[in-house]
Protein backbone atom coordinates (compact mmCIF):
# COMPACT_ATOMS: atom_id res chain seq x y z
CA UNK A 1 0.00 0.00 0.00
CA UNK A 2 1.26 3.53 -0.53
CA UNK A 3 -0.32 6.44 0.76
CA UNK A 4 0.55 10.48 1.07
CA UNK A 5 -0.08 12.97 3.59
CA UNK A 6 0.50 17.05 3.63
CA UNK A 7 -0.43 18.19 7.15
CA UNK A 8 -0.05 21.09 9.55
CA UNK A 9 2.45 22.16 12.13
CA UNK A 10 1.13 23.83 15.03
CA UNK A 11 3.92 26.79 14.99
CA UNK A 12 2.92 29.49 13.81
CA UNK A 13 4.37 31.93 11.15
CA UNK A 14 3.52 34.72 8.80
CA UNK A 15 1.73 35.32 5.71
CA UNK A 16 4.74 35.25 3.87
CA UNK A 17 6.31 31.73 4.04
CA UNK A 18 10.35 31.39 4.86
CA UNK A 19 12.12 32.10 2.00
CA UNK A 20 15.93 32.49 1.13
CA UNK A 21 15.26 36.73 1.15
CA UNK A 22 15.18 37.80 4.63
CA UNK A 23 13.64 40.97 3.97
CA UNK A 24 9.53 41.14 4.96
CA UNK A 25 7.72 43.94 3.41
CA UNK A 26 6.83 46.89 5.03
CA UNK A 27 3.69 46.20 7.20
CA UNK A 28 0.84 47.19 6.73
CA UNK A 29 -0.95 50.68 9.34
CA UNK A 30 -3.25 47.94 10.26
CA UNK A 31 -0.99 44.80 10.25
CA UNK A 32 -0.81 42.47 13.29
CA UNK A 33 1.95 43.28 16.47
CA UNK A 34 2.41 39.26 16.18
CA UNK A 35 1.93 37.58 13.39
CA UNK A 36 3.03 33.70 12.25
CA UNK A 37 3.32 30.96 9.68
CA UNK A 38 3.69 27.00 9.40
CA UNK A 39 4.34 25.09 6.42
CA UNK A 40 4.84 21.35 5.54
CA UNK A 41 4.13 18.68 3.56
CA UNK A 42 5.15 14.75 4.45
CA UNK A 43 5.00 12.04 1.92
CA UNK A 44 5.36 8.09 2.85
CA UNK A 45 5.68 5.30 0.28
CA UNK A 46 5.51 2.34 0.81
CA UNK A 47 5.90 -1.00 -1.41
CA UNK A 48 7.51 -1.21 -4.41
CA UNK A 49 9.52 1.97 -3.26
CA UNK A 50 10.01 2.67 0.51
CA UNK A 51 9.93 6.49 0.99
CA UNK A 52 9.97 9.22 3.74
CA UNK A 53 9.89 12.78 2.80
CA UNK A 54 9.47 15.70 5.65
CA UNK A 55 9.87 19.44 4.92
CA UNK A 56 8.82 22.06 7.73
CA UNK A 57 9.27 25.74 7.64
CA UNK A 58 8.30 27.90 10.21
CA UNK A 59 8.47 31.96 10.77
CA UNK A 60 7.34 34.46 13.60
CA UNK A 61 7.42 38.26 12.86
CA UNK A 62 6.72 41.04 15.79
CA UNK A 63 6.87 44.60 15.20
CA UNK A 64 8.19 47.35 17.34
CA UNK A 65 7.51 50.70 16.02
CA UNK A 66 9.79 51.22 12.93
CA UNK A 67 11.90 47.70 13.61
CA UNK A 68 10.49 44.29 12.16
CA UNK A 69 11.79 41.28 13.90
CA UNK A 70 11.52 37.77 12.37
CA UNK A 71 12.73 34.73 13.36
CA UNK A 72 12.59 31.29 10.83
CA UNK A 73 13.64 27.72 10.80
CA UNK A 74 13.36 24.95 8.39
CA UNK A 75 13.81 20.95 8.35
CA UNK A 76 14.20 18.71 5.18
CA UNK A 77 14.70 15.25 5.65
CA UNK A 78 14.85 12.35 3.27
CA UNK A 79 15.21 8.59 3.78
CA UNK A 80 14.73 5.85 0.95
CA UNK A 81 14.97 2.05 1.84
CA UNK A 82 16.13 3.13 5.46
CA UNK A 83 18.90 5.11 4.49
CA UNK A 84 19.26 9.25 4.30
CA UNK A 85 19.31 10.76 1.29
CA UNK A 86 18.69 14.34 2.09
CA UNK A 87 19.01 16.05 6.02
CA UNK A 88 19.05 19.95 6.47
CA UNK A 89 18.79 22.12 9.53
CA UNK A 90 18.33 26.10 9.26
CA UNK A 91 17.71 28.41 11.92
CA UNK A 92 18.13 32.31 11.16
CA UNK A 93 16.97 35.68 13.31
CA UNK A 94 16.26 38.88 11.22
CA UNK A 95 15.96 42.84 12.01
CA UNK A 96 14.88 45.45 9.84
CA UNK A 97 14.53 49.22 10.34
CA UNK A 98 12.17 51.27 7.97
CA UNK A 99 12.61 54.73 7.21
CA UNK A 100 9.78 57.18 6.10
CA UNK A 101 9.74 56.00 2.12
CA UNK A 102 10.91 52.97 0.50
CA UNK A 103 14.03 52.62 2.73
CA UNK A 104 15.52 50.34 5.12
CA UNK A 105 18.41 48.87 6.94
CA UNK A 106 18.53 44.91 7.50
CA UNK A 107 21.08 42.69 9.64
CA UNK A 108 20.67 38.79 9.55
CA UNK A 109 22.30 35.72 11.76
CA UNK A 110 21.71 32.49 9.72
CA UNK A 111 23.08 28.94 11.19
CA UNK A 112 22.43 25.93 8.43
CA UNK A 113 23.62 22.06 8.57
CA UNK A 114 23.04 20.22 5.29
CA UNK A 115 24.59 16.84 5.97
CA UNK A 116 25.15 15.83 2.06
CA UNK A 117 26.90 19.52 0.68
CA UNK A 118 30.29 18.84 2.67
CA UNK A 119 29.97 21.14 5.58
CA UNK A 120 29.40 20.20 8.90
CA UNK A 121 27.86 23.63 9.61
CA UNK A 122 27.99 27.37 8.60
CA UNK A 123 27.12 30.54 10.31
CA UNK A 124 26.95 33.64 8.04
CA UNK A 125 25.86 37.37 9.37
CA UNK A 126 25.01 39.71 7.09
CA UNK A 127 23.83 43.80 7.43
CA UNK A 128 23.25 46.25 4.61
CA UNK A 129 20.50 48.84 2.74
CA UNK A 130 17.54 47.77 1.06
CA UNK A 131 15.03 49.60 -0.96
CA UNK A 132 11.26 48.39 -2.19
CA UNK A 133 11.52 49.37 -5.75
CA UNK A 134 7.83 48.56 -6.31
CA UNK A 135 5.13 48.32 -3.97
CA UNK A 136 1.96 48.63 -5.78
CA UNK A 137 -1.43 46.46 -5.56
CA UNK A 138 -0.66 43.83 -8.05
CA UNK A 139 3.49 43.95 -7.97
CA UNK A 140 6.01 44.14 -5.52
CA UNK A 141 10.04 44.31 -5.73
CA UNK A 142 12.32 44.68 -3.23
CA UNK A 143 16.08 44.79 -3.63
CA UNK A 144 19.38 44.74 -1.19
CA UNK A 145 22.59 44.07 -0.65
CA UNK A 146 25.46 44.34 1.97
CA UNK A 147 29.03 42.84 3.44
CA UNK A 148 29.39 40.38 5.65
CA UNK A 149 31.07 37.60 7.01
CA UNK A 150 30.53 33.76 6.91
CA UNK A 151 32.20 31.07 9.29
CA UNK A 152 32.20 27.76 7.66
CA UNK A 153 33.07 24.43 9.50
CA UNK A 154 34.24 21.80 6.91
CA UNK A 155 33.99 18.39 7.26
CA UNK A 156 37.58 16.60 7.66
CA UNK A 157 39.37 19.64 6.79
CA UNK A 158 40.31 23.36 8.00
CA UNK A 159 37.43 25.53 8.62
CA UNK A 160 37.23 28.99 6.85
CA UNK A 161 36.55 32.42 7.73
CA UNK A 162 35.33 34.51 4.76
CA UNK A 163 34.16 37.91 3.91
CA UNK A 164 30.60 38.31 2.15
CA UNK A 165 29.21 40.39 -0.27
CA UNK A 166 25.39 40.09 -0.33
CA UNK A 167 23.32 40.60 -2.96
CA UNK A 168 18.83 39.82 -3.31
CA UNK A 169 15.89 40.54 -4.66
CA UNK A 170 12.02 39.88 -4.14
CA UNK A 171 9.89 39.68 -6.68
CA UNK A 172 5.93 39.13 -6.02
CA UNK A 173 3.08 39.22 -8.45
CA UNK A 174 -0.67 39.24 -7.03
CA UNK A 175 -2.33 37.33 -9.77
CA UNK A 176 -5.96 37.55 -7.30
CA UNK A 177 -6.90 38.13 -4.10
CA UNK A 178 -6.83 34.65 -3.83
CA UNK A 179 -3.23 33.61 -5.04
CA UNK A 180 0.44 35.18 -6.01
CA UNK A 181 3.55 34.46 -7.95
CA UNK A 182 6.57 35.01 -6.11
CA UNK A 183 10.45 34.88 -7.39
CA UNK A 184 13.09 35.43 -5.02
CA UNK A 185 16.86 35.27 -5.44
CA UNK A 186 20.20 35.61 -3.16
CA UNK A 187 23.72 35.48 -4.29
CA UNK A 188 26.19 35.33 -1.44
CA UNK A 189 29.80 35.78 -2.92
CA UNK A 190 33.45 34.82 -1.34
CA UNK A 191 36.74 34.82 -2.75
CA UNK A 192 36.64 30.92 -2.28
CA UNK A 193 32.72 30.36 -3.49
CA UNK A 194 29.88 31.97 -4.35
CA UNK A 195 26.49 30.47 -3.21
CA UNK A 196 23.08 31.70 -4.79
CA UNK A 197 20.05 30.38 -4.01
CA UNK A 198 16.23 30.90 -5.78
CA UNK A 199 12.67 30.15 -4.78
CA UNK A 200 10.19 30.15 -7.41
CA UNK A 201 6.42 29.45 -5.84
CA UNK A 202 2.79 29.78 -6.48
CA UNK A 203 0.49 29.72 -3.33
CA UNK A 204 -3.38 29.70 -3.72
CA UNK A 205 -5.09 30.45 -0.74
CA UNK A 206 -8.36 28.07 0.29
CA UNK A 207 -10.25 30.15 3.48
CA UNK A 208 -8.65 32.49 5.93
CA UNK A 209 -6.28 30.68 7.59
CA UNK A 210 -4.81 27.86 4.68
CA UNK A 211 -3.42 28.16 1.49
CA UNK A 212 -1.73 25.44 -1.10
CA UNK A 213 2.28 26.17 -2.17
CA UNK A 214 4.03 25.11 -5.21
CA UNK A 215 7.59 25.64 -4.70
CA UNK A 216 10.56 24.99 -6.67
CA UNK A 217 14.10 25.74 -4.93
CA UNK A 218 17.77 25.82 -6.15
CA UNK A 219 21.08 26.09 -4.23
CA UNK A 220 24.02 26.20 -6.35
CA UNK A 221 27.42 26.34 -4.72
CA UNK A 222 30.49 27.49 -7.25
CA UNK A 223 33.16 25.32 -5.64
CA UNK A 224 32.09 23.05 -2.84
CA UNK A 225 34.13 20.45 -0.46
CA UNK A 226 35.51 17.84 -2.43
CA UNK A 227 33.12 15.50 0.35
CA UNK A 228 30.25 16.88 -1.27
CA UNK A 229 27.37 15.53 -3.53
CA UNK A 230 26.89 17.87 -6.02
CA UNK A 231 27.18 21.42 -6.42
CA UNK A 232 23.32 22.44 -6.93
CA UNK A 233 20.53 20.80 -4.86
CA UNK A 234 17.01 21.06 -6.40
CA UNK A 235 13.85 20.97 -4.44
CA UNK A 236 10.04 20.84 -5.58
CA UNK A 237 7.68 21.17 -2.68
CA UNK A 238 4.11 20.70 -2.35
CA UNK A 239 3.30 22.18 1.11
CA UNK A 240 0.09 23.20 3.49
CA UNK A 241 0.47 26.52 4.72
CA UNK A 242 -1.17 27.78 8.10
CA UNK A 243 -0.81 31.50 9.02
CA UNK A 244 -2.64 33.78 11.43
Amino acid sequence: MSWSVIGLTLLPGTALAASVFYAPPPPEEDAPTFSGEAELGYTHLSGNTDSQTLIGKSRLTWLTGNWTHTLRGEVRNVTRNGETSAEQYLLSGRERYDFHGPHYLFGFARWEKDRFSGYDQQFTTIAGYGRDVIDHERHRLSLEGGPGFRHDRVRDDENDNLGVVYSALDYQWTLSDYSNLRQEMSVEATDVNTISRSVSSLTSRLNSRLSLRLSHEIKHNSSPPETADANTDHTTNVTLLYTW
